[in-house]
């Protein structure tokens, strides 16, 4: 910052030499011989370094700036016995000089304070934000934790009680471990959108994580009668974080699912245009109203019974960070289409 500052002082002092070299006819009469119009470039040339001490360093480096011009011509003012109409001139041009600079500064100046206070509203207005969020997120894992902790007590109760049967006590403990892993996904959700993990960009194909995917998905794929099309081209390779490549294609799928009915179709589509990897997840079920298309991809928002509403936002953020684009487009009870555009790798 000093080194800049020095620099600028630098420039600003040999712009006022020049003028002073002018002014004296040490630059330009050497050359063109005595002319008045090498006094009239130099009354316009003074301004040249008043107005970039202004800009640089407001109103008090305009001033300064006059200041030293001012300074330089008195002696050449003073012992030239100049004629009244030509004094009157020099004067009414250091005159000009201050007020340059005055005008100069001030208006930059206010600039300044206006881009200064615009700048703390924008920081007052990111910490609200910033602390919104948060107060969602906290109201979030407390609703998120308070529903499946009722479960858990309920349960419980029931399992230490001496005229409990055996089979209810299974039964029970299976939904005592079902809400625990509620709990933690739920608290996965939330971590991961807080405070995300750095992407790790690798060569990755494609073509085998959505396969594997689908290979973990079977059963649950099964259980809902849910089949399968799929057009995945193999050797599509992107710069991807392969967990996180996982979580959008799991989490895309699952909201397929979570839509779909029994015996309906998802239809998979991996293919290459254009240096363009795309992926299409298309499912027949439901489809999302125009209301909500808007909201979907905001942190919190679903409208589901169960669930923290952060799936797509961190689907969305996911898909960014590896400079992809996500498009959804939807009809309600005619399905939906999820395209995501990721860049070919490139070695």
């Amino acid at each position: 910052m000093i080194k800049e500052t020095r620099y600028k002082i630098s420039i600003i002092i040999g712009l006022m030499a020049i003028t002073i070299g002018i002014h004296y006819g040490w630059l330009l009469e050497p050359i063109f011989g005595e002319s008045h119009w090498i006094h009239a470039i130099h009354g316009r040339f003074c301004y040249i370094p008043i107005v970039i001490s202004a800009i640089w360093f407001g109103l008090r480096g305009g001033i300064f700036a006059a200041t030293g011009i001012t300074l330089s011509v008195l002696p050449y003012i003073i012992k030239s016995n100049l004629p009244v109409h030509n004094l009157a001139g020099e004067i009414v041009e250091i005159i000009f000089y201050y007020a340059i600079a005055v005008l100069a500064g001030a208006l930059l100046e206010r600039e300044h304070s206006t881009r200064k206070k615009q700048q703390e509203t924008q920081l007052q207005l990111e910490r609200s934000q910033k602390m919104s969020l948060v107060g969602r997120i906290a109201a979030g894992v407390a609703h998120e934790i308070k529903n499946p902790l009722a479960s858990i007590k309920g349960a419980v109760e029931i399992i230490n009680d001496k005229d409990t049967a055996s089979d209810e006590k299974e039964e029970f403990s299976k939904i005592v471990f079902k809400e625990i892993k509620r709990i933690d996904n739920s608290l996965k959700d939330f971590l991961a959108f807080a405070r995300p993990r750095e992407s790790e960009l690798t060569k990755l194909d494609l073509s085998n994580t959505i396969n594997e995917t689908l290979k973990q998905m079977e059963g649950q794929l099964s259980k809902n009668r849910i089949n399968i099309t799929k057009n995945i081209k193999p050797d599509l390779y992107i710069r991807g974080d392969k967990e996180k490549t996982h979580q959008i294609v799991l989490n895309l799928l699952l909201n397929a699912i979570d839509a779909s009915d029994e015996n309906s179709e998802i239809n998979i589509d991996l293919t290459k245009t254009n240096n363009q990897v795309v992926l299409k997840i298309k499912d027949t079920g439901e489809g999302i109203s125009v209301e909500n298309q808007k909201k979907i991809l905001e942190p919190f928002y679903t409208t589901k019974t169960s669930g923290t509403g952060l799936g797509l936002s961190i689907v969305d953020a996911i898909i960014k960070s590896h400079k992809g684009i996500l498009k959804i487009e939807s009809q309600p009870n005619l399905g939906t289409t999820v395209t995501i555009t990721f860049p070919e790798f490139r070695e």
